[in-house]
């Protein structure tokens, strides 16, 4: 694999608990292709969510590296880590993280008029109705099931057009039928903007979707296949695909 978009090397995460410090990840070594997707599998309090928030900069390595595009994580301070989050990452969560006084619009207009977006409502507009709330986009968290609030949720994850996707059990709050389709939409969301896909799970037939799927157990790397020589090309397509669509 050349140039990771994600790489990993001995990364490890000690979280300080009441009876002292916590080993949650030991030495992580790990790289992910531009355009591929991986799934993280293992069973509860495995590490598959602490790996994440280590690739997305919202947890702080305590060893090793964490690069993501060429930059380190770990070198940079949180306000750098925002910024860098923000222009090249989009991160949906299992509880969905809506603010329950926006609209579906808001929501997902508002990190981008942060971002600086001039077009920030109208490209909004445009991810709900790719999810498909054209209908609901004045509607609050409140008055929307919880399939339609994570669908706001991976509008506002894929509004900015991020290099990187990372998804923290998205469907695990969700019954068999909403979660299938929000996963179609996710995995197309990926495609249609040519975006690295790293997402938890605990579904076998989500996992079987990925390109390539890393377990873990008791925060080491129990099983990650190296990376498929077909990733650039896959990459290369997904791309042209999310130019053809803008």
């Amino acid at each position: 694999m050349t140039d990771p978009i994600l790489s990993l090397r001995d990364a490890r995460l000690t979280l300080s608990g009441n009876a002292g410090p916590v080993d949650i990840l030991h030495g992580i070594t790990l790289d992910i292709a531009r355009g591929e997707s991986l799934a993280l599998v293992g069973p509860s309090g495995s590490g598959k969510s602490s790996l994440l928030m280590l690739m997305g900069g919202l947890e702080r390595a305590t060893g090793g590296s964490v690069l993501a595009m060429g930059q380190d994580l770990t070198a940079m301070n949180e306000d750098q880590l925002a910024r860098f989050r923000r222009g090249n990452m989009g991160v949906v969560f299992q509880s969905f993280h809506l603010i329950p006084t926006m609209t579906a619009l808001e929501n997902v207009a508002t990190p981008l008029e942060l971002a600086g977006h001039a077009d920030a409502f109208e490209r909004a507009a445009e991810e709900l109705r790719a999810v498909g709330l054209a209908a609901r986009i004045h509607h609050y968290p409140a008055q929307l099931s919880g399939g339609e609030q994570q669908r706001v949720a991976l509008a506002r994850a894929a509004a900015p057009r991020p290099a990187i996707l990372l998804a923290d059990e998205p469907t695990g709050n969700l019954d068999g039928a909403t979660g299938e389709a929000i996963m179609a939409l996710l995995f197309g969301l990926q495609a249609r903007h040519g975006a690295t896909l790293v997402l938890v799970t605990h579904a076998p037939e989500l996992a079987a979707r990925c390109d390539r799927v890393a377990a873990l157990a008791d925060g080491r790397l129990v099983g990650a296949p190296a990376a498929p020589a077909a990733a650039p090309a896959a990459a290369a397509a997904r791309a042209a695909a999310a130019r053809a669509a803008e």
